[in-house]
Parts: C-alpha cells; structure tokens; sequence
C-alpha cells in the first residue's frame, strides 16, 4: 500500500450506477477517489476491481488495497443516496472483514464528485428532491442568477442569506420568478416609536381670535412634532430676540426660526402654517410658502384657499418654464403667496415689490443637497434675507420675517439649524410600523408583480375598517398610465402632466376609496398626500436620476397613516443589471440595498462653475454692490472673485450691474453653456428647435 493511505480518516462509499465510488479523506482533504466493483464469492460479496480515478484516466490497483485502506480508516461512512439494496451489500462485504459502516446524510452533488461531504439538518439546502450542501447550493444559485441577469455582490449576498435562512433553493428560484412570499422579500421592519411628549391644547395656544377658533374645532390637542415647535417659540417673540439673525439686526417680532425635521405624516406642515396665518392675521407681513414643483404648489393653493381663504387672501406664484414666467393669477398684494422656488426668486430677479413679508415656510428644505437646484434655493433663501433686512431698514413699522424650514429626511440636522440660524425641532416618531421588502423582475414583469401587490393590499382591511390601497412610483408619466391600464383593479395614473381638475379628482376617488392604487412619479413623492398602506417602487430611478437615500425615505414614509391602518408596507421591484440612462453609474440591485442599508446623506449645497457664476450674477442683479454679502451669506461656499472675474468676461455684467445680456441670462434661469448656446443659434438664424436641440446634445455630452 503508498505511504499516501497509510492514515486514513474517513473511507467514503457512494452508489454510482453499477459500481460504487470510494473517497478516501485525511485532515478533511480528499487524497484520492476510486471506483470499486463488488463479485460474489461463496463467503459473499468481496471487492472485485479498484480502480483510482487520475484526472480521465483510471489506475488499475489490487482489490486487497482497497480492504486494507477499509482497515485503517478511523470511519466508514456510506452515502444516504446511495439505494438500501446496496447500503446492505456494501454492509455484507465490509462484515467480512469484521468492519462497520455508518450511512450519513451527504450533498449529492459533492457524493458523485467525489467528495465527502455530510450536511445536518442545519446546514442542508434543499435542491428539488434532494439535499445538498453550502457551497454546493451558492454555485446552484449563482448559475441562477447568471441565467436571469447579471446580479451585483450586495443583491447575490441577500439571496444567498436568504437561500440559508429558508435552506430551499426553490424558493429562491421562485421569487427570482417574481413569487410573493412576504417570508423570503421581506427585508426588515420599520417599527414604529413613540415619544413621550405633552401634547399642547389648542385652547391654550392665544393665537389671533380667527385662527384659534378654527384649530380649536379641528382639534384639541395639537400633534407631537406641532406641540414641541410650539414650546420651542413658534409664537414666542421673546425665542428669537436673543439672537441675531446675522443681518447685523436686532429683536424680530414673530417667533423663532425653526428647522423642524420629522417623518412624513406627522404634521410638519401645519406648523408653517400656523406660524403664517397668525402673523398675517397679526398685521405682521404676509406668508411665502414655498414647494420645489408646480404640482405641490397648486395643490398647496387649493389647501389654502380652502382651510384659510375666509381669513386671507392666497394667491400663486409659479414659474411655468425657465423662458416666460406663468404669472397671470399672481397678486402680490395677497396675504399669502404660495409659489415654487423658481417662481419667487424670478419675482426677486426681475424686481418685483412682494410687500411686507412676515413668514416665510421653506417645504422639502432638503432640496439644498440636490446637484443642479440646491443652489438655486440657497440662493433665494439668501436673496429673500437680503429684500426682507432691506425692507426693514426702509419700514419703522415691519420687522421683518420669521424661517420655517421643513423637511422629513436631513442627515444633519444640527449642521444644518445652525448655516440657517433656526432652532432645530426634529422628532422621530414614526406612528406605524413599516415593512420593507425587495423582489426581482424585469421591467416587462414588474406590471404583473404590481398588479398582484395592489390586489392582495386592496382585499384586506385594517383594524379601523379601510381597505389597503397602494401608491406605485415609476420614473415616467408613459410608464404610469402604462402599469394603470394593466391593474385589474380600478388605478389611476397622477402626474403633473394631468391637467389640475383630473388630479383632483384621483385624489378624491382616492380618499373616498373607490380606487385602489395610483401609479405616479417619484418626482411627485414629495407632495403626493394620499392615504396609503402600501408604497411600491416599479423603479428606483427619478427620471435619469438614482434616488438619493433622503428621497427613498421620504417615498417610503407614505405608507401607512396611524388613523387608517396598522401598518405600512413598502415593495422595491428590483431588475438586475438595469439602468434606465447610460450616465447611471450604478444597476438597479446596487443602488437598493444602498437604499435599504444607506445613511442619510448630509444637506450640503455645492457649487461648479456654472452654479457659482449663476447665483453671484443673480445677487448682482438683485443686491448690486451687496452681492458679495449674499455669497457669503449662503449654506455653499462660492469663490465669489472668480465667479465675478467669468461674469466680466462673459459681459454679463458691468460694475455691479447686470448688462442686458446679463439681465435675460439671471431672468431666464440660463447656464453660461446655455446662453452661449442660444446666442450663437440666433447669430447663425437657426431655427429655435435646432437651438433647443443643440442644447440637449450639450448636455448629453457632458
């Protein structure tokens, strides 16, 4: 016998067709395999042929090898695979040499490999019929995942979990096929917190008579988030007289300024209002609210219209495009102006009187972080500053106006209070527990899948009596009313492209639950207030864009109100190895469990080149010599000199004052690239759509 047996751990026998394959293993490494033929004697069966198995040859050895390797292994183990007629052959011959054998429970795929390989009922993975083990059943699954699409590290360690968890790789194949097994897509569990805080009656509050008689027959106590503004000086002038406001001022009639930052629907917005309406009412400046999209912005003006258009007047300012301003409904004299952010700061950029301002509710404040508007809002937070401090010196009797800033998702909130110089309110309560769950399917499945989700939600009632209804984000209006059409129930696509009374009417159909699901944008995430129990993302994707943690947060916060249901739950329909633009650095399965896992990114406001020389030119325009105090006045750093240095060159401005090239350029809301763009189109008198065209390129290239 080779030195190479003379110690031998563990002899394994496994049927293989007419012949058995025997594997010997030392320090659990195998040494080598052989096939063994068993004859029959007259004292029984006996080894036959043994044959060791060299690469795809075999090497013929004497049968007396193999007994003599059978008396020097520690064990004999033979496979459960192997059928009980030759387990008891197998048995006989070994009892012939006074040996024994034990059968075990081995991976079928090691066994006819070759390899001994034994599995418990903790380790085994089930494979159709069989049994097989760790590393047999990731190989199974990772040519799995290879069949449906290229899966990244993070999306095939889930499913790899997941297949240990539920030790059945079927399953797995099962939910790759787009199975709904809230057992396997579950990912975690939101659960919901409450925090122990006195609620503040309405009764006690003392606001102006016409707003405290309406909130007293509202309600009788205010919110959690609402009650700990109100402690921390909504309506307490004496908050914010301590401080100075950085203008180089003094005491400010109103209350403090506030950054409150807490979870969709735990009231947030009411305290913007309540701060508003009372100053109105106090005959201490009118209220700007102020919303990053046209369709929050109506929404928000026919809400206010409503609730408080018997005490004030409410009048919109919105910028329906970059190019004309949609101002024909605008009254500047109202008591409160609801606009996008664009739409008041083309108001500032082009001079008009908004009046005595007294408040000024900055909704989604968040908006600072994102790459191509978070400067423009930090700019018009600074330039509205800059109006409000300049009103006041000119005004003994205004005193200027008081910041409410909201948002349900800031990854820094204490930074952030302190760049705006506003109390901070956060509060953490999440009312429901929310669960998230992730699934596969292509984007040709995912309507099916959908459909499915709506379904089920739209079958069960909560404890409150209200049926489940959904609210589906996708990344295009075509693709809204596409997943519309194919719901079995009735659903309704809601995006700002429906013109304003066909919105309305989806959302009552929504709240009186005649339908039970909207299929709408995720740009529309931040305004869309239906109450729903179920949030499912067709795609991660706002437009050509990835959603940013704070944006999926915020999304998924609206499933699941504490007056209608139990709990909230959140479906990500995932497809591997998709992207929706060829700038998308990143596959749908990355970028979810970045979201699953993620932090929430910090508010930072950054500025290019472009950003830079943009916001100096519209502080320019707006403050003159004064520019350089509104940079400096802003969350993001600007390199003031160099951006004043471009806007020289560009002559866009002369001094401190805008030329009349630069005046369109700031009124338009127009890039450097852009306007250089247009300028040479018109030189060479090209038709305005080879213009437009011309710039879509410019962009796609960069």
């Amino acid at each position: 016998m080779s030195k190479q047996v003379q110690r031998v751990d563990t002899l394994f026998l496994h049927e293989t067709g007419d012949t058995y394959l025997a594997v010997v293993v030392r320090d659990g490494k195998r040494v080598f395999r052989a096939k063994l033929e068993l004859k029959e004697t007259s004292a029984g069966p006996r080894p036959g042929r043994f044959r060791v198995i060299r690469g795809s040859s075999e090497e013929p050895r004497s049968p007396d090898e193999f007994v003599e390797i059978a008396r020097r292994a520690s064990r004999i183990r033979i496979s459960e695979q192997t059928t009980k007629p030759a387990r008891d052959e197998l048995r006989e011959m070994l009892g012939g040499y006074q040996l024994d054998a034990k059968v075990v429970r081995t991976c079928r795929y090691c066994a006819s490999d070759g390899r001994y390989s034994p599995i418990t009922a903790d380790s085994a993975v089930k494979s159709g019929q069989d049994y097989i083990c760790v590393d047999c059943a990731v190989t199974e699954l990772e040519q799995e995942l290879a069949y449906h699409g290229e899966f990244t590290g993070a999306a095939q360690d889930r499913l790899e979990e997941l297949m240990l968890e539920v030790q059945d790789i079927e399953k797995i194949k099962n939910l790759l096929k787009g199975e709904l097994d809230p057992d396997l897509t579950k990912f975690d569990e939101i659960s919901s917190t409450t925090d122990d805080i006195e609620l503040v009656r309405t009764d006690t509050l003392n606001l102006h008579p016409g707003l405290q008689g309406m909130l007293e027959d509202r309600f009788d106590t205010l919110l959690p988030v609402q009650s700990l503004a109100v402690d921390n000086g909504l309506f307490d002038s004496a908050e914010r007289s301590s401080a100075k406001d950085g203008s180089g001022h003094g005491p400010r009639p109103g209350g403090a300024d506030q950054l409150v930052v807490s979870a969709t629907a735990t009231g947030k917005t009411l305290i913007g209002e309540m701060a508003g309406i009372n100053n109105v009412l106090n005959g201490k400046g009118k209220m700007l609210f102020l919303v990053p999209l046209v369709a929050l912005a109506n929404q928000k003006h026919e809400d206010f219209e409503e609730r408080y258009g018997d005490m004030v007047d409410v009048t919109i300012r919105v910028g329906a495009s970059r190019v004309a301003s949609n101002g024909s409904r605008f009254d500047p004299s109202a008591d409160v102006i609801v606009g996008t952010y664009e739409g008041i700061d083309h108001a500032l950029r082009t001079g008009k009187d908004l009046g005595d301002i007294g408040t000024v509710v900055i909704d989604e404040v968040h908006t600072l972080k994102e790459d191509g508007r978070g400067h423009r809002l930090d700019g018009l937070i600074s330039r509205l500053k800059y109006y409000s401090d300049k009103r006041k010196k000119q005004r003994q009797d205004y005193g200027g106006a008081q910041w409410v800033y909201l948002s349900a998702t800031v990854g820094n909130p204490s930074e952030l209070a302190q760049k705006l110089r506003a109390k901070l309110i956060e509060f953490e309560e999440r009312p429901v527990p929310i669960e998230r769950h992730v699934t596969f399917a292509g984007g040709q499945e995912k309507p099916r899948i959908i459909n499915r989700l709506v379904k089920r939600e739209f079958d069960r009632k909560s404890s409150k009596g209200y049926r489940g209804q959904t609210i589906v984000f996708t990344n295009s209006r075509r693709r809204c009313h596409e997943i519309a059409r194919k719901m079995e129930y009735q659903a309704a696509p809601y995006h700002a492209g429906l013109d304003y009374g066909r919105r309305k009417k989806v959302e009552r159909m929504f709240g009186n639950q005649d339908i039970a699901a909207v299929i709408t944008t995720a740009a529309l995430a931040a305004g869309v207030d239906f109450p729903a129990s179920q949030v499912v993302f067709d795609s991660l994707a706002m437009g050509i864009e990835w959603l940013s943690v704070q944006e999926f947060s915020q999304m998924l916060g609206r499933a699941g109100r504490p007056d209608y249901h139990d709990r909230g739950k959140v479906y990500m329909l995932v497809e591997p190895d998709c992207s929706y633009h060829n700038s998308m650095e990143m596959t749908e399965d990355e970028v979810a469990f970045k979201l699953l896992k993620g932090q929430m990114e910090p508010v930072i406001t950054r500025y290019d080149e472009d950003a830079a020389i943009e916001e100096t030119l519209a502080n320019i325009t707006v403050a003159g010599k004064k520019a350089k105090k509104l940079n400096d006045r802003m969350l993001g750093e600007i390199p003031t000199k160099h951006a004043i240095g471009k806007l020289l060159e560009y002559d866009f401005i002369d001094g401190f004052a805008p030329t009349d090239l630069g005046r369109v350029v700031c009124t338009h809301f127009l890039t450097p690239g852009d306007s250089f763009t247009i300028l040479d189109g018109i030189r060479k008198e090209k038709h305005p759509y080879e213009v437009v065209a011309d710039i879509e390129l410019k962009d796609q290239e960069l």
